[in-house]
């Protein structure tokens, strides 16, 4: 049975598939609305996809993703470089400034410990976070990984690497999501915020 398009727009599709919370489906209709609005739509993006892909770089100090290294956020004077916000992912270092609470530095780990995908310590970038908590400056290191089990684990373990240098070690409250209903909540999200209670 023949394609209904060329091998470019399939490549097209394929491409835009491989992206997260895209499917097939949702890949073909982006690619339609690539085509039916190119010059105002492909044009451009195939420009920035371009000069993206010539300009990223990963910050040498906190492994962001960014145009410079190292990184807006780690030259910005402004940042209080006492606190340290390790966290795994670059996607949650963005969640954490959208959000615009936070105002230290980052530490991004690479991902989380997790025997079952094999990834040990040796995969994780836990060396470069000691080597920067012994830095006199850092006062806290702020352990913000995901609430699951690996992400639990990854946490007790730096905690125990960190065990020598003279940083505070706190972790990021998990429990009632501010506008939640309890009657929604999980099990685990109600212990996580029974155990995290505080005084008012």
């Amino acid at each position: 049975m023949s394609q209904p398009a060329g091998p470019e727009i399939d490549r097209l599709i394929q491409l835009l598939a491989k992206l997260p919370g895209l499917g097939p489906r949702s890949a073909r209709r982006a690619a339609l609305k690539l085509i039916k609005d190119r010059r105002r739509l492909m044009a451009p993006l195939a420009d920035a996809l371009h000069a993206a892909a010539e300009s990223i770089s990963i910050c040498g100090q906190c492994g962001n993703v960014d145009t410079s290294d190292p990184c807006h956020i780690c030259a910005d004077p402004r940042r209080d470089p006492s606190i340290l916000c390790v966290v795994e992912d670059i996607a949650d270092l963005w969640a954490l400034e959208r959000a615009k609470a936070f105002k230290g530095r980052y530490h991004v780990l690479g991902g989380v410990l997790s025997a079952l995908d094999g990834v040990g310590p040796e995969e994780l970038s836990f060396d470069a976070l000691l080597a920067r908590a012994r830095v006199a400056e850092v006062g806290e290191v702020i352990i913000a990984t995901s609430a699951t089990v690996d992400g639990q684990t990854t946490a007790h373990y730096i905690k125990d690497r960190l065990a020598g240098c003279e940083v505070t070690v706190s972790r990021l409250a998990h429990g009632v999501p501010v506008g939640g209903e309890l009657d929604y909540l999980d099990d685990g999200t109600l212990n996580a915020a029974l155990t995290a209670r505080r005084k008012l």
